[in-house]
C-alpha cells in the first residue's frame, strides 16, 4: 500500500462519525408538550367553574372531574386551588399593570392618560372576559396565598391610578372634586363592576363602554349649563 493511501485510510478511521439522533430528547419534547396541554385544559376548566360557581364553591375534585383526571393526577400540575387561581388571574393583573405603566410613561396630557388608562382596563374584559371577571371578583376577595399575592399587585395598580389623578389635579386639568385616592378608587370601582354585568355577546360593545365611562369621568353627568330656574309667577289677588 502506498504511503499516501495508508495516510488517507488512517485519517478516515480517525474521522468521527456523526452522532446518532438522541431519542430521549425527542421524547422529552413530546412529554413537555403533553404536560403544557394538560395544564391548559386544567386552567380552562377551572376558569369556567370559578366563573359559574365561584372560587370558594369550587373544589379540586370539581376541577379534576371536569378535566377527566383524578385528584391525585391534578396535584402533579397544581398543588392547590390557590395556585390554580393565581395561574388564571396573575397574567391579567400583570397585563393591567404593564399597560398602565406604558400609559403613565406617555408624553400626553392627563385627560388623555385618563382615557388610555380606562381603555387599558376595560379592553381586557373584551379579550379575557372570564379571566378578568374572576380577577376582580375572586382574586381580590380570596384569602391565603392568592389573596396576599393579589393584594400586592392591586396596591401597585391603585398607586399608579392615584398618581395619574394627582398629576391631573396638580396641572389644573382635573376638577378638584375630592381626594385623589378617593377619585381613583371611584373610577376603578366603576370599571371593575363590569365583572357583574358585562357580557361580550350582548349589544353593548366594550368600545362603547370605554367611551361612555371616559365621558362620565371627564365631563360628569350633569350638563355644562344647567337651565336657569325661573321664579314662580305671583298670583294676583282676586
Amino acid at each position: 500500500m502506498s504511503p499516501a493511501r495508508r495516510k488517507a485510510d488512517t485519517a478516515s478511521a480517525h474521522r468521527k462519525s456523526p452522532p446518532a439522533p438522541d431519542a430521549s430528547a425527542g421524547e422529552s419534547v413530546v412529554k413537555r408538550r403533553k404536560s403544557d396541554l394538560r395544564r391548559e385544559a386544567i386552567l380552562k376548566a377551572a376558569t369556567e367553574l370559578f366563573d359559574r360557581q365561584g372560587f370558594g364553591n369550587t373544589s379540586l375534585d370539581d376541577v379534576a372531574q371536569a378535566v377527566g383526571i383524578t385528584r391525585e393526577a391534578l396535584y402533579y400540575y397544581y398543588r392547590s386551588r390557590a395556585e390554580i387561581l393565581l395561574a388564571i388571574i396573575g397574567p391579567q393583573a400583570e397585563g393591567l399593570i404593564g399597560g398602565l405603566r406604558e400609559v403613565m410613561a406617555t408624553d400626553v396630557p392627563a385627560p388623555e392618560k385618563l382615557r388610555l388608562a380606562i381603555h387599558n382596563h376595560l379592553k381586557r374584559f373584551d379579550r379575557y372576559c372570564l379571566e378578568m371577571t374572576i380577577s376582580v371578583r375572586d382574586g381580590i376577595a380570596s384569602n391565603g396565598e392568592a389573596g396576599a399575592a393579589m393584594t400586592r399587585i392591586w396596591k401597585e395598580y391603585e398607586r399608579m391610578w392615584t398618581a395619574l389623578v394627582e398629576a391631573g389635579l396638580r396641572e389644573g386639568l382635573f376638577a378638584p372634586v375630592g381626594d385623589a385616592k378617593m377619585v381613583a378608587f371611584a373610577i376603578l370601582g366603576m370599571c371593575n363592576w363590569l365583572a357583574r354585568w358585562y357580557n361580550p355577546r350582548k349589544p353593548a360593545s366594550i368600545d362603547q363602554i370605554i367611551d361612555t365611562y371616559f365621558m362620565l369621568t371627564s365631563q360628569g353627568l350633569l350638563p355644562r349649563k344647567l337651565p336657569v330656574a325661573r321664579p314662580a309667577a305671583k298670583r294676583r289677588k282676586a
